[in-house]
């Protein structure tokens, strides 16, 4: 192409004495080959073969005056590009990042974003555990997003900048000039000239207030309006930026380098500095003359503002989620809350609460986390944000069972705000119960404390026909909870103390899963709803949750028990071996799939405080084909019935 061709034409010339093109040519190039794009099909895909020019175009990025359209036209490039291309290919990549001011850094961002996550297949099927699987034996080494992300961090004082990008508050941002000028900016990153329309709108409003409330001096108002930035546009300003670069951080902390990046977000305060920014621009007040696309409103998922809250929660749940450096997002008077739990209760306190430096936490009355229990509780009923808040939250609690940061969340309300959502509101959104019963799951597991708040909030047998009802609505959804309840009802059961037992004996929960009828019905239909070749992430906690009730069966000797009632239910359905056999594949598929080398067994034993070698031990015994074994499955099956050779592996 002609346009490819002139813009490469220095790089492409052996001459000595190389021409230099204009800026004004560059521009030119780049806005007819980006428009070109936009009109004609098949121009962005051509543009993606051809790598060298993909690769020069970063090289024009070096030039503030081209930046926003080389940025714009790479962004597009990458959208359609087959293959990720590599960072390191990139000529001079530090020096180019370095070179950068901290607007052009946000911008970058959003090209980042493109080359560190993972390319989503779209197909559902690709999603099932067996293809993942399948897909991890051909993929032997790290994938290219997985070496972009080590290039990222490799650049000097990166992830430092990324960090003050995210923390700095809108009074210091650049002044009014350099942000008229980056008005256009706006409308290209945005791609739609309404949001132009509706910054001017903003600013308008707020003219018209000021000349307004000051009508005595409105020859200086008039004035004044003209040179000052109206702070609804600074804010929205700051917020597009903010949400390009906590993407960021957010893929990257769940990346391989994730210990690495943990280490020097905390260095460099990202927490505190997002507390500080939590009540006036994460979480601030919708104001009047907020910005709103035509056609949207505020509370629309393609709000600049919703989007930042969500992009903000998934940092949170990132961060919290089996890490230590989670106490962060206390203050030092939390942390002592935390100590005095402890204390009081008579256990040890959490290592990780004693070596968090304290110089590194949140400052202010309040930390992250009790913020976020206040807008949580406050979240109207249809909010969006419910799900992810749940999450962020949740994440804090997951890993080893820790009583002091139950007793902390419990002493602030949060298992009475779960139970008013799941039924005296009745929410309805799958996604929403799911994350309320995956958070109570984590919040009340062996805690004797919390299955008393329980009781004396769910009062009625019809407020406890309600909570049954929403379990058993969806078992995938509420499986974490069933899981929780059986492992807290094994633990109170084999322990001698009064306030225990007088629990055990009042609690209608824990009486009701006592039953070993209603403990039967769950495992049947938790086996029953899955199979290997449907497995994802999201429902292979069914498959593990039923072996959590067989082990806690094995420990007192009642396995041959469980398999002999399921063989009886499976008559009682008319449809010999239909459960056992699916159980049975299951089972083969969990070894294949939890015995991997590269398998993290550590969250299996520290949800289940069982030990991984007891899981392996008995779903060995429940495989064993010797067909006089009381504990083995097959001894459960007609020969006429049976059906367990299958081989799964290639479907």
């Amino acid at each position: 192409m002609l346009l490819v061709e002139i813009l490469m034409r220095p790089t492409l010339i052996t001459q000595k004495k190389k021409q230099k093109i204009s800026d004004d040519l560059i521009k030119d190039c780049l806005s007819i080959l980006y428009n070109t794009c936009i009109c004609t099909e098949g121009v962005t895909r051509r543009l993606a073969e051809r790598n060298d020019f993909v690769l020069f175009l970063f090289t024009l990025m070096t030039n503030k005056k081209t930046f926003l359209q080389t940025a714009t036209l790479i962004e597009d490039i990458l959208g359609v590009k087959k293959e990720m291309i590599q960072l390191d290919d990139i000529p001079n990549l530090a020096s180019l990042v370095s070179s950068f001011d901290q607007q052009q850094l946000a911008n970058f961002c959003r090209i980042l974003a493109v080359t560190i996550s993972e390319l989503d297949t779209g197909s559902d099927d690709k999603h099932t555990l067996l293809a993942k699987n399948a897909q991890q034996k051909k993929n032997l080494g790290p994938s290219r997003a997985e070496i972009n992300q080590a290039t990222l961090l490799n650049i000097p004082g990166f992830i430092e900048r990324l960090c003050k990008l995210a923390t700095r508050k809108v009074s210091e941002t650049t002044g009014t000039s350099s942000f008229l000028q980056e008005l256009e900016e706006w409308y290209t990153w945005l791609d739609n000239a309404l949001v132009l329309d509706a910054l001017m709108r903003v600013a308008n409003e707020e003219a018209e207030q000021s000349s307004t409330e000051s009508s005595d001096e409105s020859g200086l108002a008039n004035t004044s309006t003209r040179t000052q930035l109206p702070q609804s546009m600074k804010i929205m300003h700051e917020i597009m930026y903010k949400l390009e670069v906590l993407y960021v951080l957010c893929v990257l902390l769940m990346g391989r380098q994730r210990n690495q990046v943990h280490k020097m977000i905390a260095e460099f305060k990202l927490i505190p500095g997002l507390n500080n920014l939590f009540d006036k621009l994460i979480w601030r007040k919708h104001s009047a003359s907020a910005l709103v696309l035509h056609g949207h409103n505020q509370n629309c998922d393609c709000s600049p503002d919703i989007t930042l809250k969500i992009q903000f929660l998934r940092l949170l749940q990132s961060f919290s989620d089996h890490h230590e450096n989670k106490y962060l997002l206390l203050n030092s008077q939390e942390l002592n809350e935390l100590s005095a739990i402890s204390h009081k209760a008579n256990i040890p306190e959490v290592d990780a609460v004693v070596n968090t430096d304290r110089s590194l936490v949140c400052d202010g009355k309040r930390g992250l986390l009790t913020r976020l229990l206040q807008v949580m509780k406050k979240e109207p009923a249809e909010s969006s944000f419910r799900f992810w808040q749940a999450r962020a939250v949740e994440s804090f609690l997951r890993g080893t069972t820790s009583y002091a940061d139950q007793m902390f969340l419990l002493k602030r309300g949060l298992l009475e705000h779960i139970l008013y959502c799941i039924v005296d509101s009745e929410c309805k959104s799958r996604d929403v119960l799911q994350s309320y019963f995956d958070l109570l799951g984590e919040l009340m597991k062996f805690n004797i404390d919390a299955f008393k708040r329980f009781n004396k909030y769910i009062n009625t047998d019809e407020k406890f026909q309600v909570f049954l009802n929403q379990i058993n609505s969806s078992l995938v959804d509420s499986n974490m909870l069933v899981r929780c309840i059986t492992l807290s009802l094994d633990r109170f059961e084999n322990q001698s103390d009064a306030k225990v037992a007088e629990v055990l004996s009042e609690c209608r929960l824990l009486s009701y899963m006592s039953q070993m009828s209603m403990r039967m019905s769950f495992l049947f239909r938790l086996i029953n709803i899955i199979h290997v070749q449907t497995l994802t992430q999201e429902n292979v906690s069914c498959l593990n949750t039923s072996l959590v009730i067989l082990m806690l069966a094995r420990r007192k000797e009642k396995l041959p028990f469980y398999l002999r009632t399921l063989q009886q239910m499976e008559y009682t359905e008319k449809y010999p071996g239909f459960i056992l056999n699916n159980f049975h594949s299951l089972l083969r598929f969990w070894q294949q799939h939890y015995l991997n080398k590269d398998k993290d067994s550590t969250c299996l034993e520290n949800s289940s405080c069982i030990s991984f070698t007891y899981w392996k031990e008995t779903v060995s015994i429940l495989l064993s084909p010797d067909r006089t074994s009381p504990c083995a499955i097959v001894s459960y099956i007609d020969e006429a019935y049976m059906d367990i050779d299958r081989d799964f592996s290639e479907e």
